[in-house]
């Protein structure tokens, strides 16, 4: 058996791992990482990457529908479904050498492709090899969690690490479950051809602004996907081909069906109990620096039991990075976590939403509404369908809700604001290009200023007197 000594293992070459073993690499530690399947992980291989590949070429198919309101009659779109996989998997070869064993080694870690498991509070056994190491992050992700409906393990079935393998399109795409996931291939799939059904056990895009989220679901529906909320499914029945999804809101019939219905963190292989860990299935029980019972060991991104979010992977190394490092306090937040759902429109989320500030500041709560009809670039590209919503405390933001065209991007700057506890006033000083979306932002921080200012008395008597006294 080989044993090898080192500074930091990092277990998993994810999004979050990868991130970690790259910078401590660079400023000066002995990495190891072990990964035992892909390296890039589920965003790269299964989630973020291709699904928002498959949803690039869905768009190109959709917009050969025309605009008649433009002026542009709609055109003879040929869909061929296994071409666009294959520019998936093209997109996905592009990217993958940023995150290849031959780049890590080429940055000075060692690499070993085998799955770790833990045979004292510090060693980690890959293979024939035992690894020693002073600090040891574990970065394993998830995987899609598969329900247990009765007759669904005698039919064919996919989830997301499978979906993106099949090359003939489905003539009608059955989805469980009505989170991000389940959506963005429900609409990817209806402008690629496919008839397509969501089957929701409680309320698509739960965890959103329903005010926002009604806007996409009424956007998918005219499209044409059928989308039922409340609906439990009970069991599943037929053949490849032929297969039934029965619920408790009735029985619904396709060809495929695709389980989206959410993720369960990678810790079976781990053998935790043998470095003293503990953790449930929500996953590895950490404190606010993502440390373990083990002091030894961190836990970032899925596994940790958080947000699962490419991005919050990537964060929580940062905060481990300077903990293991440089020996510094670091905790990881979460009021300025940012998510996105990329269908059309975009749907997105930064700390609180109307609700949960509601209950949180009751009267001290002050909601910005703006709608994007109002933005001069919305109307000429003729994108007006969305709205931003700002939750405001005391001047400061405390969330922000968006759902229309480029609300992926259009967060980000509420996304700072909350990182870096900015005023609403910070928004308002910014000078934005004309026309660009990005002034519906500052439109937010006019509509909060505009009651204080041009409906104050004060003001009314204060603008009066310079105007009588001062030439």
């Amino acid at each position: 058996m080989e044993r090898i000594d080192t500074d930091i293992l990092v277990i998993g070459g994810g999004s979050g791992g990868l991130s970690v073993a790259a910078g401590a690499v660079q400023m000066g530690a002995r990495v190891v990482l072990l990964e035992g399947h892909k390296m890039g992980g589920d965003c790269l291989n299964y989630g973020c990457v291709p699904s928002k590949a498959l949803l690039a070429a869905a768009s190109v198919a959709h917009a050969q529908g025309g605009n008649a309101a433009m002026g542009v009659g709609p055109g003879q779109a040929t869909i061929n479904y296994g071409a666009a996989k294959e520019f998936v998997d093209s997109v996905i070869g592009q990217i993958a050498p940023h995150d290849s064993v031959a780049r890590f080694e080429g940055l000075g870690v060692t690499v070993i492709e085998d799955f770790g498991r833990f045979t004292s509070p510090t060693e980690v056994q890959a293979g024939n090899r035992v690894v020693t190491a002073r600090r040891i992050v574990i970065a394993t992700g998830s995987s899609p969690f598969v329900p247990p409906i009765p007759g669904l393990s005698d039919l064919p079935h996919y989830t997301n690490e499978t979906i993106f393998e099949l090359r003939e399109r489905p003539d009608h795409l059955l989805i469980i479950g009505g989170g991000p996931i389940g959506m963005e291939m429900a609409q990817a799939h209806r402008r690629l051809g496919s008839e397509v059904t969501v089957i929701e056990g409680q309320n698509v895009f739960a965890k959103d602004d329903p005010e926002l989220s009604a806007i996409v679901v009424q956007k998918l529906r005219d499209e044409g996907i059928e989308i039922v909320e409340e609906a439990l499914a009970q069991s599943v029945s037929g053949k490849s081909g032929d297969i039934t999804v029965s619920t408790t809101q009735g029985e619904f019939h396709g060809t495929h069906l695709l389980l989206a219905v959410g993720r369960k963190v990678n810790t079976e292989r781990l053998n935790l109990e043998a470095a003293g860990i503990d953790y449930d299935r929500s996953g590895i029980k950490v404190d606010a620096g993502l440390r373990t019972r083990n002091r030894r060991v961190y836990a970032i991104g899925d596994v940790a039991g958080g947000l699962q979010f490419t991005h919050v992977a990537g964060y929580h190394a940062g905060v481990v990075i300077r903990s293991m490092l440089f020996g510094l306090p670091a905790k990881a937040k979460r009021n300025h976590i940012p998510w996105a759902t990329y269908t059309d429109p975009e749907l997105t989320q930064v700390g609180l939403t109307e609700a949960q500030a509601r209950a949180r500041y009751g009267a001290r709560l002050d909601v910005v509404r703006v709608d994007f009809d109002g933005s001069d670039r919305a109307i000429a590209t003729g994108k007006t369908t969305g709205m931003i919503k700002v939750m405001v405390v005391k001047g400061r933001p405390v969330g922000a809700s968006i759902v229309g065209a480029g609300a992926g991007e259009l967060i980000g700057i509420w996304a700072m604001a909350l990182a870096n506890n900015l005023k609403i006033s910070a928004i308002a000083a910014m000078v934005l290009p004309y026309p660009t979306m990005g002034e519906i932002n500052k439109r937010v921080a006019g509509a909060y200023f505009s009651p204080r200012l041009f409906e104050s008395r004060f003001i009314r008597w204060l603008v009066a007197l310079v105007q009588r006294f001062i030439p």
